[in-house]
């Protein structure tokens, strides 16, 4: 048996962290950090830089060593580029869409409109999950 398997984007995460999500939205991503998460190079670096309270660092430190961390990779660039010459998206995000792509991942994420004409992009907006 397959299961999906997901890309977090770091908004999701931070919105997740704090407990603002909607309870189908945290119900849902419960599940899917307890499955072990999969984040992109570009949320670890937006996540561990951010001017966060102190009472977030150390969630957001836990999720981040928690989870498995996709590098970029040759094929991540290569979809990145083609992202960016055909859509007009700002370079974290044609990089997280370029690695849910990649490996054929569900991309979770806060923002939509950004990548809804992007092919072969599954998109899963946690704010939108009703029980």
């Amino acid at each position: 048996m397959v299961t999906r398997q997901y890309l977090i984007d770091t908004g999701i995460i931070l919105d997740y962290l704090s407990g603002r999500l909607p309870e189908a939205g945290m119900n849902f991503l419960d599940s899917v950090v307890d499955a072990i998460p999969n984040i992109s190079a570009i949320s670890k670096i937006e996540l561990l830089s951010l001017q966060i309270p102190d009472q977030y660092r150390e969630l957001v430190k836990e999720l981040v060593q928690d989870s498995i961390v996709i590098e970029l990779s040759d094929n991540i660039v290569k979809n990145s580029i083609l992202i960016n010459q055909t859509h007009a998206i700002e370079l974290n995000h044609s990089i997280i869409a370029a690695t849910a792509v990649t490996y054929n991942y569900t991309l979770i994420s806060n923002i939509t409109k950004p990548y809804a004409k992007i092919r072969g992009l599954s998109v899963v907006n946690p704010w939108e999950i009703f029980n």
